[in-house]
């Protein structure tokens, strides 16, 4: 049985933007990884399922109930991570920790802290000042620490530095042993593939390719030399995650292996660099 289910799901916000026929089906259990550039309808479909947003055509479910009139039911089951992190007003992020959690009448606040120790977090600085990556750290926490049985995660590892993604993906792994279902959604092909038990990539706010991870890792590698007109696309391309095969600088060329599927997840975050 599904524990979430996106069926046919439209939201036209005009001149090519939104999302178009969104299929999604998501079995409980399942970490279920959503790859695409900004702007391809991640955010907005998460939207749809959080119950902030209405479809348009379709519908989004969450343990058989309608993600728009059941949005009050669902959110016991549920534990979000926004896209874009904007807390209410308190003075300190521990203080928000602690209204948080009587919001979800927990008790023991030991799953919490053992958060806020692997993620490094002062909870007791202020939160308006804190650093981007230190919200993150706050919203993460804030999320798991009523141990839901659903986890829905827009780019949760935004802001983090690369210590703190890695400490993430164990957290997330952890997640995964316990049973969660996790709808979690990232620009990085990299973040979905340690985690994911399956992956969908959105371009344009249409679903072009759903694929099992492990058919993505075992899929045949395939070789590409990209030859760049300027040598500033060719710097900007070699700081990308590319698996570089051989580089040459003197003709801005470049030599990369990659997977079918991750070569369009890679591709089209080179045309989002480069518009």
């Amino acid at each position: 049985m599904s524990i979430i289910e996106i069926k046919n799901m439209t939201k036209d916000y005009g001149q090519g933007r939104g999302i178009f026929d969104v299929n999604i089906s998501i079995t409980k259990g399942e970490v279920f990884g959503f790859v695409g550039t900004n702007g391809a309808g991640k955010t907005t479909t998460i939207r749809h399922l959080m119950g902030f947003l209405k479809a348009q055509k379709g519908v989004a479910t969450i343990k058989g109930m309608d993600c728009w009139s059941g949005a009050a039911e669902i959110k016991k089951y549920v534990g979000y991570i926004p896209g874009e992190i904007a807390f209410p007003d308190a003075a300190k992020g521990s203080e928000f920790l602690k209204n948080q959690a009587e919001l979800l009448g927990l008790k023991d606040m030991t799953y919490a802290e053992s958060l806020i120790e692997k993620l490094q977090l002062d909870p007791t600085a202020n939160l308006k000042r804190m650093s981007k990556g230190m919200k993150q750290k706050t919203a993460i926490v804030a999320a798991l620490m009523g141990d839901p049985e659903i986890l829905i995660l827009d780019e949760p590892t935004t802001g983090l530095d690369p210590l703190m993604r890695v400490e993430f993906i164990d957290i997330l792994n952890e997640e995964k042993n316990k049973g969660k279902t996790i709808f979690m959604s990232s620009h990085m092909f990299e973040e979905v593939e340690d985690t994911c038990d399956k992956v969908a990539l959105i371009k344009d706010g249409k679903i072009i390719a759903i694929k099992a991870t492990s058919e993505i890792k075992h899929s045949e590698e395939k070789t590409y030399k990209i030859e760049f007109i300027s040598y500033e696309d060719y710097k900007k391309f070699i700081s990308e995650k590319f698996k570089f095969i051989n580089k040459k600088e003197e003709q801005n060329q470049v030599t990369i292996s990659i997977t079918p599927l991750y070569n369009k997840i890679n591709l089209l975050h080179l045309s989002e660099l480069r518009n």
